[in-house]
């Protein structure tokens, strides 16, 4: 992806979440109704961090965050989410 045309601030990452599944494991399409939001993304930008707190995650980073974690945003087209790094589970 290009450079962003905005930047976190402190402790806030920018994700792109993956895509929702499609199929079940069984086979059956997936209504975008019935989709659950992933919980799995890429770091596409990250803030500097606290003053006492570098930032763990990097650019390129596939992490793993909560259901609810994050402000769902959309720059230049796609749809992001913008969230503290503490929000973030695991790098994968």
């Amino acid at each position: 992806m290009a450079k962003l045309s905005i930047k976190p601030l402190a402790d806030r990452v920018i994700v792109e979440a993956a895509a929702a599944e499609e199929k079940t494991a069984g086979g059956i399409i997936i209504p975008d109704t019935a989709k659950e939001k992933p919980q799995k993304g890429k770091v596409i930008a990250v803030g500097t961090g606290k003053k006492d707190e570098p930032m763990t995650v990097k650019v390129g980073d596939i992490v793993l965050y909560g259901k609810y974690a994050g402000t769902e945003i959309q720059v230049e087209g796609k749809d992001l989410l913008i969230m503290r790094e503490s929000d973030i589970f695991a790098i994968v």
